[in-house]
């Protein structure tokens, strides 16, 4: 049953909404001043408020409870009531956040409907929130490829330990997946996996969001504490602007902060993971990083590579990924019968790429193999990923343009193969010491 607060400072007003609700099956709670609302407010949960805007004080209004309860929920549906409506009344509810304006005296169905309408919206937030969590979170980190082994043989030794860990690997190639899979496998696990993307930084609120902030009386919690024995996830550390660098360093070196408006020290205690899509030493060096920082970070280094360099991952990936979107029983061997495009495809977007293109044909191709060819055809024709030094073929012998065929063509099975000689010679039909004179004639390290 969903719980709705009406707050009302005309004790008739409270008395007719809370019978109109209560029959339409809803659990109310009817309070008539400000101080006792911004109790409740603080201290409960509840699904949908409707709120005077003239109340019991002068300074405090309707408005005042509209933000606090803002601040504590975003996504929460307030309607605000008024027998003295006006358009700026309405404007500004509405622009601090409100779902909806009624004026009093209110129609019955005009009511019912807003009230409807504002759970429903709430309720499909909520649904999408967690679906995208649930989703992500049951994400495994795939792969057999020699690189990704040897990742997940590092993680069972450092999930155990507190160490910061800094995720180097292009976009795309799962670093807050890698992050998350510590988190998991760590002592912490029970606690907060708190994500500060750094590419999406508004400076204007960053202290804010970060350290908290004492509003009105009530803490409002940032990035800091909500990680507080749980792990601290900074993405995309290398777009951190240098200002903002040297808070987070401060924050490393000191262990304690305050909130804004605050004069208390708070100490928290959690594990620091960052990620960067480019190399953060080259930026130290280029002056677009902190040193000190980045050694702070850098205690234990992990490099996620590229698709295009662990190829004999793609089969698992792509299994994964269908039994994600569609089910386990899903067998895409009976509609993907030729992976080659996806072996010579480049795939600047990385796992993600793949997944994307997994999704769309679960949602677009599912049992029609024609649908599913043209999916593939489209996303992944060689035609769209020539390589750039094509255009200089023309200029080499036959022999060259032979040796650079073969080099490519072999360099592309051992990836699919995971560097294993002995299953790229079947693969390609050739003698397994055949293969090794070839790639030997070729110079290519295997």
């Amino acid at each position: 049953m969903k719980k709705i607060l009406i707050v009302d400072d005309e004790k008739d007003i409270r008395f007719i909404l809370e019978e109109i609700l209560t029959e339409n099956k809803y659990s109310v709670v009817t309070i008539g001043t400000i101080k006792e609302a911004e109790e409740f407010i603080n201290k409960n949960s509840f699904d949908l408020a409707l709120l005077d805007v003239l109340l019991d004080e002068k300074s405090r209004d309707g408005l005042y409870l509209l933000n606090l309860i803002k601040n504590k929920n975003k996504d929460l549906p307030v309607i605000m009531m008024s027998g003295h409506a006006n358009i700026q009344i309405a404007v500004n509810s509405v622009k601090d956040g409100a779902f909806e304006f009624l004026e009093k005296p209110f129609n019955q169905e005009r009511l019912l409907n807003f009230i409807k309408r504002g759970i429903e919206f709430s309720d499909l937030i909520n649904t999408k929130q967690d679906l995208h969590e649930k989703i992500f979170q049951s994400f495994d980190f795939i792969g057999e490829s020699k690189e990704i082994l040897k990742i997940k043989e590092t993680i069972q030794k450092i999930s155990i330990s507190d160490g910061r860990i800094l995720i180097e690997g292009p976009s795309g190639s799962g670093k807050e997946l890698l992050a998350r899979e510590i988190h998991r496998n760590s002592n912490r696990y029970k606690g907060n996996f708190v994500i500060l993307d750094s590419s999406r930084i508004n400076i204007s609120n960053f202290d804010e969001n970060i350290f908290g902030i004492l509003k009105h009386g009530e803490v409002i919690k940032g990035h800091l504490e909500k990680a507080n024995n749980g792990t601290l996830f900074i993405d995309n550390v290398n777009d951190l602007p240098l200002d903002v660098q040297n808070k987070i360093l401060r924050v490393i070196t000191d262990q304690r902060f305050k909130r804004l408006n605050d004069i208390t020290d708070i100490t928290v205690n959690f594990r620091l993971i960052a990620s960067s899509s480019i190399d953060l030493k080259k930026e130290v060096s280029k002056g677009n990083f902190r040193e000190d920082l980045f050694h702070r970070l850098n205690v234990i280094n992990l490099n996620l590579p590229a698709l295009v360099n662990r190829l004999s991952d793609i089969p698992l990936l792509i299994e994964y990924f269908f039994s994600i979107f569609i089910g386990n029983n899903y067998d895409y061997k009976k509609f993907i019968k030729n992976l080659d495009s996806f072996y010579s495809y480049n795939w600047p977007g990385n796992v993600r790429e793949l997944r994307n293109l997994v999704e769309r044909i679960a949602i677009l191709g599912q049992d029609n193999i024609e649908k599913i060819e043209n999916i593939i055809y489209n996303t992944l024709n060689p035609s769209l990923n020539i390589d750039k030094h094509n255009s200089a073929s023309t200029e080499l012998t036959l022999k060259e343009a032979r040796d650079n065929f073969e080099k490519e063509y072999l360099v592309k099975q051992l990836k699919k193969n995971d560097g294993n000689v002995s299953k790229t010679a079947k693969s390609v039909g050739m003698d397994r010491t055949a293969l090794h004179r070839k790639l030997s004639s070729l110079n290519i390290k295997h």
